[in-house]
């Protein structure tokens, strides 16, 4: 595997309901390509992949990355 940001993840873990997750693509056009609804407590992992190069998060929620932890304030 030669694309490192194949390795990479990220955990979501809703702090409220309705937390939003949108993945947003890879290339010359960034769109929105795939979304998540999370209610209070529900825990999301994902990758990034050929297709996902950014998330977007939107509502209170705990965002633990290789890099550390993260608070979104919603």
């Amino acid at each position: 595997m030669d694309n490192a940001y194949e390795n990479d993840y990220i955990v979501i873990k809703a702090l409220e309901d309705g937390v939003s997750i949108i993945g947003l693509t890879r290339g010359r056009d960034t769109k929105f390509h795939h979304t998540e609804k999370l209610d209070k407590g529900e825990v999301y992992i994902a990758q990034f992949t050929e297709v996902t190069s950014a998330v977007k998060i939107k509502g209170c929620a705990e965002i633990y990355t290789k890099h550390g932890k993260l608070n979104s304030d919603g």
